[in-house]
């Protein structure tokens, strides 16, 4: 099994990438090969919204995106991770996630579905932190993200979260958490 870990996170070695790489870490004592990006590192530019990707099957922006779609495509899971800014992801992984159409709506505008160009039903774990120390706080967000991806194609297995975690060692406070994560991870 190929395993992919997108980081959105702006600090490197941050909580974001402490969880993400917890999933990661289950998954590999299982077997599973894994490779991790820090999308904060990459060339990705936003979505120009043109639409080429419908009539083209492909995204016409050159950028780091390409390599990605390329790792999407060879995965059999995904784990993506990012701190909550704002309310929502941030936007090194807002950036990632709007580019996806290209790997979802590549029929021509006549034909409203989506039909994706990934594996189907590739697994999907979301992974989350935050500062805010009501661990319910976003569950409503989180709920929503869930939809998104279902809608995209993916089999989303399971959504963590870490609250409370504001300095970068934060998430260490929660052991429990990330045991949690590499459950989830040994389950892929």
């Amino acid at each position: 099994m190929k395993l992919l870990g997108l980081i959105g996170s702006p600090r490197e070695n941050g909580n974001t990438a402490t969880l993400v790489n917890a999933v990661l870490e289950g998954a590999a004592e299982n077997g599973a090969e894994t490779k991790v990006y820090h999308l904060a590192k990459m060339d990705l530019k936003a979505c120009s919204g043109c639409m080429s990707c419908r009539a083209e099957g492909k995204c016409v922006i050159d950028d780091d995106m390409q390599e990605l779609y390329e790792e999407v495509r060879s995965s059999d899971a995904l784990v993506i991770g990012s701190p909550i800014y704002m309310w929502e992801i941030t936007t090194q992984t807002k950036a990632f996630v709007d580019r996806l159409i290209a790997l979802t709506c590549w029929q021509p505008c006549a034909k409203p579905e989506f039909s994706p160009l990934i594996k189907l039903n590739t697994k999907l774990v979301l992974a989350y932190t935050y500062g805010n120390p009501n661990p319910n706080n976003f569950n409503q967000y989180f709920k929503y993200m869930q939809g998104l991806f279902s809608y995209l194609g993916f089999d989303v297995q399971e959504c963590i979260w870490a609250s409370g975690t504001i300095n970068p060692d934060d998430i260490f406070r929660q052991p429990e958490v990330l045991e949690n994560a590499k459950e989830i991870g040994k389950k892929l």
